[in-house]
């Protein structure tokens, strides 16, 4: 599923999402919300050693699929960080790209009005993209709050039906 969405740098939510859906079936999306923890002292309890080693091997695994779902700039770049370090630098070196995503993706629905004479199939359609780009970045709109917005940018000849539809 990672091997056909590389990250690029444009698809990071997408890609993240995808990510933690695998590693939540093998049981290690913890290693992508906790650090490694600090060494442990030679007279440590077993469970302790065990615990840690763990860690460490489940560390591994996900930071080598991690670099292999990398286009190969990323790669270069995170090699030598363990899983939990990488998630963090890619969160934030995202995050701006994000929100101005983010930002367009709401402006350009906000903007969206039916043209007199064009399909409303079209114009639903158009606006749906919209909803599933936002959804694709983290901010999805709920069902109700969408229809209400293609309601609301239907033209005048629709009137009688958005009345209909609302009682």
């Amino acid at each position: 599923m990672l091997e056909k969405n590389k990250l690029s740098g444009t698809n990071f939510l997408d890609w993240a999402r995808k990510l933690r859906i695998v590693h939540k079936q093998g049981k290690k999306v913890y290693i992508l919300e906790n650090p490694i923890p600090n060494h442990l002292a030679n007279n440590a309890p077993r469970v302790e050693k065990d615990g840690y080693s763990k860690h460490k091997d489940d560390s591994n695994d996900v930071t080598r699929l991690m670099l292999a779902t990398m286009e190969s700039e990323l790669q270069k770049q995170f090699e030598e960080v363990e899983a939990y370090e990488m998630i963090k630098q890619l969160k934030k070196m995202f995050q701006e790209q994000v929100r101005q995503e983010r930002y367009l993706s709401t402006k350009a629905l906000n903007s969206c009005k039916m043209t007199p004479g064009t399909s409303v199939s079209a114009h639903v359609l158009k606006m749906k993209g919209y909803f599933d780009q936002l959804e694709k970045l983290g901010a999805p709109v709920s069902h109700d709050l969408a229809t209400y917005m293609i309601l609301v940018s239907l033209t005048s000849d629709y009137v009688q039906f958005v009345i209909m539809f609302l009682l």
